[in-house]
Parts: C-alpha cells; sequence; structure tokens
C-alpha cells in the first residue's frame, strides 16, 4: 500500500484531497496541517510521497523542503499551491520538489502528477519545462531569483496588500523580524519603497 502525506493547513483542501483519493485503491492518505506536524510524521514513519502546500502557518511549505533535502532519504514532494506554475513552479523544483500542480488543475492532472512521481519520475509540464530552458543560468533569472525562501515569502505578502503587522501574525514572526526582512529584500532587489515591492510583486505575476 502507498502512504501519502498532504500537508495543508486548510482542513477543508485536506478532505477535499482524500475525496479526490478515494478512487486510488492502493493509496492510503494521512494529514498535517503544518510544517512541524508534517516534519514530525516524517521523522516517526516512512511515506511514499508528500503532498505539499507552499502557504502554511509558522514554518512555509518552501522552508519544510529544504529541511527535507538535508535528509538523503526523504519521500518524494509533490507541490499542490493556489499560485500558478509561473509564480512558483521554478522555486520549488529547485528547493527539491519532484513536481508541481496549482490547485485550479483538475483531479485528473493531480492523479497523474502523484502517479508519475511514484513512478520514479518528475512531473514536469511543458509550460515549466520551457521556463527552464530560458532560465539555465543565474543571469537569465529576475530580480526576485536573488531572494531566500523567507525572503520571497514575505514580498508575496507585501505583493497582496499585507502590512507588516499583518504578515507578522500570518507567519507567527515578530513586526521587527518582518521589518528586518522587508529591509533585505529592498537591498538585494535594488528598490526603496514597499510599494515598489508591491509594484514588482504585481507586474511579475507574484500575487494572484
Amino acid at each position: 500500500m502507498i502512504k501519502l502525506l498532504i500537508v495543508d493547513d486548510h482542513a477543508v483542501v485536506r478532505r477535499g484531497l482524500k475525496e479526490i483519493l478515494d478512487d486510488e485503491s492502493d493509496i492510503t492518505v494521512s494529514e498535517a496541517g503544518d510544517a512541524e506536524t508534517a516534519s514530525e510524521l516524517v521523522r516517526t514513519e516512512q511515506w511514499d510521497l508528500i503532498v505539499l502546500d507552499l502557504d502554511l502557518p509558522g514554518k512555509s511549505g518552501l522552508q519544510f523542503l529544504e529541511e527535507l533535502k538535508q535528509n538523503p532519504n526523504h519521500p518524494p514532494v509533490l507541490v499542490l499551491s493556489v499560485y500558478s506554475e509561473d509564480q512558483f513552479a521554478l522555486r520549488t523544483l529547485w528547493a527539491g520538489a519532484a513536481g508541481f500542480v496549482s490547485k485550479d488543475a483538475a483531479p485528473t492532472e493531480l492523479v497523474n502528477a502523484i502517479r508519475t512521481i511514484l513512478s520514479g519520475r518528475k512531473h514536469i509540464s511543458q509550460n515549466v519545462a520551457e521556463m527552464l530552458l530560458v532560465r539555465n543560468t543565474p543571469e537569465d533569472n529576475p530580480l526576485h531569483e536573488k531572494l531566500s525562501d523567507r525572503e520571497f515569502q514575505i514580498l508575496c505578502c507585501f505583493g497582496r496588500g499585507e502590512t507588516v503587522s499583518g504578515i507578522a501574525r500570518s507567519l507567527n514572526i515578530s513586526v521587527p523580524t518582518v521589518s528586518t526582512y522587508r529591509a533585505r529584500i529592498l537591498e538585494k532587489m535594488g528598490l526603496k519603497t514597499t510599494a515598489e515591492l508591491i509594484r514588482y510583486a504585481v507586474q511579475n505575476r507574484l500575487v494572484s
């Protein structure tokens, strides 16, 4: 029996995914609502595949991916996100994911991606393959590729119009920490104001 772990902070989403996979007689599904719980489950049990959301309370999905990479025997990860491929697919693949599927995709695409990864291959769409060809050197990458995963997450939060205090609450970090990240992001990207960060995120389709 294939053991699959769903990591998503929305109970409704987890239930929907379990219903989609109910028809797969060889797959058994467990769930976690945050990265900390998922990390504990990965330490204590063996999994064949993890289906991972990016927007998690506390530790982000991207941070969870980076931690998994420290274990050479970690299970493969399929990222299932509300964001489009253009926004996050490359970053998740570079972070170690075996595939990326948007939550807007049809259930059949999700199942196909899971089967592809379980067979030992990566799930890469034609669109993502073309992006990989275009961005094959650091010089080809946009400014936001200079950011760490946490910095990128906070850039996207600003892009959605969230305040410093709102970001601190949603990520479970302090307001001064968010302000420090904001300063680093501005410096790395050569920008000066939060308004410029928002404009950049919108123009580069980093936010829905």
